[in-house]
């Protein structure tokens, strides 16, 4: 049995474990490549998803052979007998578990980045991982999870080593595994898409599945100076807890980032998980000068200088970043995003003039959405236009109904969705 990619895997473990959805179970991946599977299971079953971090106590002269495991919350499984018969002494004993406390806490600030670990005490238990190949992780995380009170523990996975699931089945109240091949050299032969999984995609799909469950944890709305070419610059910072990235609003002609429109996309992308800041381009004295809100360049200029602070954050963890940009601010956005050390994630605009961005439009990499109401024919014209001279992957989405301003009942949801 092989699978396309972890969500495909996921989707396909799901069904085998529908059989548990009636314990009301939670569902932890192994990170990283265990939480798209994760994901998958966590949503099928209508189940709290979160990660497991766990780190195996190896004998310093052979990695292989554990002597324990350590996990969050001060949790500290050791085989005495191990230790017995490794003939290591305590200190390089003592020496490996210091090391492999300092991963596991740096493990959890960047998965966690704050957040508590979902409770175990008494609950049903589903650990998943993308694949077993020795199980000495996956025993570890079994072994961990009963120690901060799971009730019962089923291990799943999609593919594994046969010896390794007769192993494991001693470690877990259940072992699901879709297959297990006789000729088994690697967990990613079986997977036809076996990517790397990044810390960001992480982070993005804990942060969704929380948003599922209901639960945002957002920071309060921070206020920041953003330094422009030396010229300091309001703005508002919104970094949900777990936000997989942050979205920068280039705000147009006669607005500012007190926009009541682009604070309700803002407040929709907060619920959603993800980070929001919304600045003035302008300062009260510029905005006088209505020629000002057409200097593309200028605008480009300070947005990409907002960039460069998030991406070297004092505070934060550095995330992806993304564009959102309205009227005049859509072409500032394109402009800074075609900048050739850019590095955007993607760029929406939303009633905009992406045509004022003119020659850069080539440039821009970062895949756009283009967003127009259907009302608005002039600007569904100009976009249209640009969509032509864009070199990235590009869409144009007409919302029927909608004007410029995207002032009809349900407009923005569409948007923001």
């Amino acid at each position: 049995m092989t699978f396309t990619d972890r969500t495909d895997a996921g989707q396909r473990l799901a069904e085998a474990l529908r059989h548990l959805a009636r314990e009301d179970p939670v569902v932890l991946g192994l990170p990283r490549g265990g939480v798209p599977v994760a994901f998958q299971v966590a949503r099928a079953l209508g189940a709290p998803l979160d990660v497991i971090v766990v780190r195996k106590l190896g004998v310093s002269s052979h990695r292989e052979l554990g002597f324990g495991a350590i996990g969050e919350g001060g949790v500290r499984v050791i085989s005495d007998d191990i230790v017995r018969m490794s003939g290591v002494g305590p200190e390089d004993l003592a020496e490996v578990e210091r090391a492999e406390t300092a991963a596991l806490a740096s493990q959890a600030r960047r998965f966690r980045g704050g957040r508590p670990r979902v409770p175990l005490d008494g609950r049903s238990v589903i650990v998943v991982d993308d694949g077993i190949a020795t199980g000495s992780t996956a025993a570890a995380a079994c072994e961990v999870v009963r120690a901060q009170g799971a009730a019962r523990v089923v291990l799943a996975v999609p593919v594994a080593a046969p010896d390794a699931v007769a192993r494991l089945r001693t470690q877990a109240d259940e072992v699901v595994c879709l297959s297990a091949p006789h000729v088994f050299r690697a967990v990613g032969e079986w997977y036809q898409d076996f990517s790397q999984t990044p810390d960001e995609e992480v982070l993005a799909l804990l942060t969704r599945a929380r948003a599922a469950e209901g639960v945002v944890e957002a920071v309060e709305v921070e206020e920041v100076e953003v330094d422009a070419g030396g010229l300091a610059l309001a703005g508002d910072l919104t970094v949900p807890v777990g936000a997989g990235a942050v979205v920068v609003f280039a705000h147009g002609s006669g607005s500012s980032r007190h926009s009541p429109r682009n604070r309700s996309v803002a407040a929709a992308l907060n619920r959603a998980g993800l980070g929001t800041l919304l600045f003035d381009l302008l300062t009260p004295a510029e905005e006088a000068d209505r020629a000002n809100v057409f200097d593309i360049e200028t605008l480009g200029r300070r947005l990409a200088d907002a960039t460069r602070r998030l991406e070297h954050p004092p505070s934060l963890p550095s995330l992806p970043i993304g564009y959102f940009g309205a009227s005049t601010g859509a072409a500032a956005a394109l402009w800074a995003a075609g900048s050739a050390d850019a590095h955007i994630g993607a760029v929406v605009s939303r009633g905009g003039r992406p045509d004022l961005a003119g020659p850069r439009l080539a440039d821009v990499r970062a895949p756009t959405l283009l967003i127009v109401g259907g009302l608005d024919t002039t600007v569904i014209g100009l976009n249209r236009q640009a969509q032509r001279e864009l070199r990235c992957e590009n869409r144009l989405d007409v919302i029927p109904g909608a004007t410029h301003l995207f002032e009809e009942p349900g407009a923005l949801d569409e948007v923001a969705g």
